[in-house]
């Protein structure tokens, strides 16, 4: 295991995994639960670096039954799932607590959102640099190079040419200046829309 940069705690029998243990994959993801000849087995949770989590019954390391909640505690539903449709179009938080008074409107799921580093984008689980095309964690951890295909919410995009157009940047937060984004596109093209810095 540790040659692939996974780890494993736990109960063994004849050398493999069985009974109960936590399974930490190289991504930092972690299963804690049952397992059963080198496989998970029985109950258990997969715990994501983002916060969110899947709780789940394996059989034979197949998820049988399970739910996912996201980091924020919205627990997805498969059946009449109501959350960001097209007519409530709320964060989650939102729901939960009301919404900002008029003026505050709020950008992300965070409020208040994170700082965006000079030059960035946000893209959610960190931030792209433009320069470097790099994407590292909010705390600075390298998360992967740009420049290739990568999930951004349910579709895979090309990172390079869709993030810069489409992303939360410093200077619209109103945080630093930053290089040209959206709005100055927009503004560059004569149009009289002026988008939120």
């Amino acid at each position: 295991m540790e040659l692939i940069g996974s780890s494993y705690k736990g109960d063994t029998k004849n050398g493999r995994m069985d009974g109960k243990g936590e399974y930490t994959f190289p991504t930092e993801t972690k299963y804690e639960g049952e397992m059963k000849d080198g496989m998970f087995h029985g109950k258990g949770v997969l715990h994501f670096p983002n916060g969110s989590k899947y709780e789940a019954t394996w059989e034979n390391g197949i998820a049988k039954q399970g739910s996912f909640t996201f980091a924020d505690g919205l627990q997805y539903q498969e059946k009449d799932w109501d959350y960001c449709d097209g007519y409530d179009r709320r964060f989650y938080s939102e729901r939960c607590n009301g919404l900002r008074p008029a003026g505050e409107s709020q950008l992300t799921d965070l409020h208040p959102p994170r700082l965006i580093p000079d030059g960035c984008y946000d893209c959610g689980d960190g931030f792209y640099d433009p320069n470097t095309r790099v994407v590292t964690s909010h705390t600075g951890r390298f998360l992967r190079n740009a420049g290739t295909f990568v999930r951004v919410g349910v579709k895979t995009e090309f990172i390079a040419s869709w993030l810069p157009s489409r992303m939360r940047t410093a200077r619209m937060m109103g945080h630093r200046a930053d290089p040209p984004s959206q709005r100055g596109r927009l503004l560059q093209r004569g149009k009289r829309k002026v988008l939120p810095m």
